[in-house]
């Protein structure tokens, strides 16, 4: 049996009871980065042997992973925080187990883009995960798809690209599309920062020391009205 075992974001108390059990009674862990992930076993006691699982070797060590489980193993997977395959290693070796039909067990807990949105005050009935945007190729074109999107948008983005997303969510969405900043969730410094888009870029353009941790982007979706009036701009420039 595999388990999917999430673990802090930042603060350790946010580990739970059951996680701690699982991974003590795995017969390895399978971690996105064994340095990372040492500190926090340690912590909790948990001796449970260390390997490596990230988006550089997954390919390779899906089959002996499925070997093992096949034969009895019961492993679990953590990625450097919060829950595995969101934006994390896990998605190929979830789907290896379920083409092999290994049962799989998904442990509720921490990850970044849930406390994010919830705390936002944007709608969150209805929301897209879009997580990090491609780095190059592709990037224009997501940035096109979730500018005429209804429902909330949430994106994860780096310390270093925070000021590029936020200038290119001025360019596809408009100055005037809300959003809220938070970084830093659930450690010592957590903010949240509101206000439209072109407010916050100049914000953190103008305090780069605020541009730290982790970070998540929770944009407005676009009002029906104007999604519709983007459009007829847009087919009367193709006319023109």
């Amino acid at each position: 049996m595999l388990f999917l075992v999430p673990t802090p974001i930042g603060n350790l108390e946010d580990m739970t009871f059951r996680a701690v059990k699982t991974l003590n009674e795995s017969d390895y862990i399978l971690a996105e980065d064994t340095r990372t992930s040492k500190p926090l076993l340690q912590h909790f006691g948990i001796q449970t042997p260390l390997r490596s699982h990230h988006a550089y070797n997954e390919h390779q060590a899906v089959a002996q992973v499925i070997n093992d489980l096949k034969n009895g193993k019961k492993i679990a997977l953590i990625s450097d925080a919060g829950t595995p395959g969101i934006s994390d290693p896990g998605f190929l070796l979830a789907r290896a187990c379920i083409e092999a039909e290994i049962d799989i067990v998904t442990l509720p807990g921490a990850t970044a883009f849930v406390p994010a949105l919830v705390s936002s005050g944007l709608p969150c009935d209805r929301f897209y995960f879009e997580g990090f945007l491609p780095q190059k190729k592709g990037r224009q074109t997501r940035l096109q798809h979730i500018a005429v999107m209804e429902n909330t948008v949430v994106l994860y983005e780096s310390p270093h690209r925070l000021l590029k997303c936020l200038e290119q969510l001025v360019e596809f969405c408009g100055a005037d599309r809300k959003a809220v900043v938070c970084r830093e969730i659930s450690k010592k410094f957590e903010e949240k920062h509101r206000g439209t888009v072109k407010e916050l870029f100049g914000f953190f353009n103008s305090t780069p020391s605020k541009i730290k941790g982790e970070i998540v982007i929770v944009l407005a979706g676009l009002e029906p009205i104007k999604k519709k009036k983007k459009y007829q701009d847009e087919e009367n420039g193709a006319e023109d």
